[in-house]
C-alpha cells in the first residue's frame, strides 16, 4: 500500500494505480461511487469531461469497468488520487485500438474534485499517467480538451505537451460552441 495512504492527515495526494487500488478492499468498494460523485458534480458545474448532463451511476460504472478491463489487458493505465483516504481525483489513458496506432495512447479523462483544485492533484495524476505511458512503451500520448479549459491546457503545456491542432467551434454544448484543442507528448524524444 502507498505509504501516504497509511499516514495521518497529509497535504500531498496519494496517487494509486489500479493494482494498488484493488489491494485495499475498502477503497475499491467506494471507488465507483466516489468517482461518480466527482464526475457528476464537475459536469453539473460545467466541466468539460465529455458529458453535457451529469453521468448516471451506471454510465460511470460501465466506463470504469471498460478502463479496468483495458488495464488488465495492458492497454490502459488508471490512477486515483486520495487525500486522507478520500478520493479527490482520477484519470486514465487508453491505448488506441486501431492496429496501426497501437504504439500510442489517448489521455481521456483527468477529473479532480472541485474542493481539491489548486492542491496539485491534477498535476500529480497527469504526471503519474505520463510515467505509466513511458514505462509501458507508449510512443505518443495524445489528448483533446475544450478550448476554454485554460487551467487544464496550461497544466498540459507545463508537462511538455504541445498543441498539434484545433477545430474551431467543434464542441457543442447547447447553443454554445467551443474549440476542440489537440495536444500530444512525444515520448520517443525523451529519455
Amino acid at each position: 500500500m502507498n505509504r501516504a495512504m497509511t499516514r495521518g492527515v497529509t497535504s500531498e495526494p496519494a496517487i494509486l494505480n489500479a493494482m494498488e487500488l484493488a489491494t485495499d478492499p475498502e477503497l475499491e468498494v467506494r471507488f465507483a461511487e466516489s468517482a461518480h460523485q466527482i464526475l457528476a458534480d464537475l459536469v453539473g458545474g460545467g466541466a468539460a469531461l465529455g458529458w453535457v448532463e451529469p453521468p448516471s451511476r451506471d454510465e460511470v460504472a460501465e466506463l470504469l469497468g471498460h478502463v479496468v478491463a483495458a488495464v488488465q489487458a495492458g492497454d490502459a493505465a488508471l490512477r486515483a488520487a486520495y487525500l486522507d483516504r478520500r478520493l479527490v481525483g482520477l484519470g486514465y489513458w487508453l491505448r488506441y485500438a486501431r492496429p496501426t496506432h497501437r504504439p500510442h495512447a489517448d489521455l481521456e479523462k483527468i477529473a479532480v474534485d472541485a474542493a481539491a483544485h489548486g492542491r496539485g492533484v491534477g498535476r500529480a495524476l497527469t504526471a503519474a499517467l505520463v510515467a505509466d505511458a513511458r514505462e509501458t512503451g507508449i510512443e505518443v500520448l495524445t489528448l483533446d480538451a475544450r478550448g476554454d479549459n485554460t487551467n487544464a491546457l496550461h497544466l498540459y503545456r507545463s508537462l511538455g505537451f504541445t498543441e498539434y491542432g484545433r477545430l474551431s467551434g467543434f464542441v457543442a454544448v447547447g447553443e454554445r460552441r467551443y474549440d476542440k484543442v489537440f495536444y500530444m507528448l512525444d515520448l520517443r524524444q525523451q529519455s
